[in-house]
């Protein structure tokens, strides 16, 4: 079911014309942007195409302006997915501010809805007739009628007259006056439209940003939240992390924490490496002291008594002490 349609669905890839122009056919209106059906009102009827009498349309307000009154019609259209045991989420209280890319992935997903259910057609749908029990419906009928006749009177345009006995008398200035001053009305209006399009896309693009710093802000606030856990306090790893979180603009804080702990746990270990040095340095000297008296007194037992008497004689002779002489 379209209820569990996920972010990266082709329903999400639908564009605002497309979905614009569903809205209109379905129900008989006269939308130019997706956010003006921010009320909730539309949602409501669009599910009563596809679930005729699921949704009380008496308690639908299509003329809601302020946020209480949008309000209602979307606590109608939650009692609907809980009569039809539907689990999408509505968020409520971004759709009522008019944000378009919200909107748009919201109607993205009621028009997936739709077609999943009606298979993109509509049998027998009375769309002007069950907005008149709404409130404000008739309203807005009238509305979508008005602008659609504006629009037809618009494209047809009024007809150049074909008389050519005025236009001799008049001097050729003001011809080239006329003449210019058409084309600029004319062209106006494509201008406009330019600019409008230009701004809703800069406004889908602003929201698109805002959601990402939004996403990104969370994220950062459960390390946060993660960091002040009493178990991971005293850490040091979380000691940097807390640096790097809290660090003002312009502050360095790629190493010197980390280079800073690493010699405070490398210094215990090259000063014991040295104290070890000493000691085996040391107890190397005095084996080389035993194993020369050993020698000492094996070479000494060894020999005969004239060798004796003559090393002593030759340490007397050998001029090595003042005091002595041979």
């Amino acid at each position: 079911m379209a209820t569990k349609i996920g972010m990266m669905d082709s329903a999400y890839f639908v564009g605002r014309s497309e979905i614009l122009a569903w809205i209109n056919s379905t129900l008989q209106l006269n939308l130019s942007k997706v956010e003006e059906a921010c009320s909730g009102a539309v949602h409501c009827q669009l599910m009563d195409s596809v679930h005729p009498g699921a949704v009380p349309m008496h308690k639908v307000n299509f003329d809601a302006k302020s946020e209480y009154e949008m309000i209602q019609n979307y606590k109608v259209l939650q009692d609907v997915f809980n009569k039809l045991k539907i689990t999408k989420h509505i968020e409520v209280s971004k759709l009522v501010k008019g944000r378009p890319l919200d909107n748009l992935e919201f109607m993205q997903w009621m028009k997936k809805y739709c077609d999943s259910v009606n298979g993109s057609q509509l049998h027998n749908y009375h769309a002007l007739e069950r907005r008149e029990a709404c409130k404000g419906g008739k309203e807005a009928t009238k509305r979508a009628a008005a602008t659609q006749q504006s629009a037809k009177s618009s494209s047809v345009g009024p007809r150049p007259s074909s008389s050519n006995g005025t236009r001799k008398h008049e001097a050729p200035s003001s011809g080239n006056q006329h003449s210019s001053k058409a084309p600029s009305s004319k062209q106006s209006k494509p201008v406009t439209a330019a600019y409008d399009e230009k701004i809703t896309e800069l406004k889908l693009y602003i929201d698109s940003l805002e959601k990402e710093r939004d996403f990104y802000f969370s994220k950062l606030r459960d390390v946060e939240i993660l960091c002040q856990n009493p178990d991971t306090d005293n850490l040091p790893l979380v000691g940097s992390i807390k640096r790097i979180l809290y660090a003002a603009d312009g502050e360095d804080v790629g190493g010197g924490g980390a280079e800073a702990t690493e010699t405070q746990t490398l210094r215990p270990i090259a000063e014991s490496s040295s104290e070890e040095r000493r000691s085996s340095g040391l107890e190397s000297q005095k084996r080389k002291l035993i194993v020369n008296h050993d020698v000492d007194a094996a070479a000494v037992t060894t020999l005969s008594p004239r060798q004796r008497l003559s090393d002593s004689t030759d340490v007397k002779c050998s001029g090595s002490s003042p005091l002595l002489t041979c």
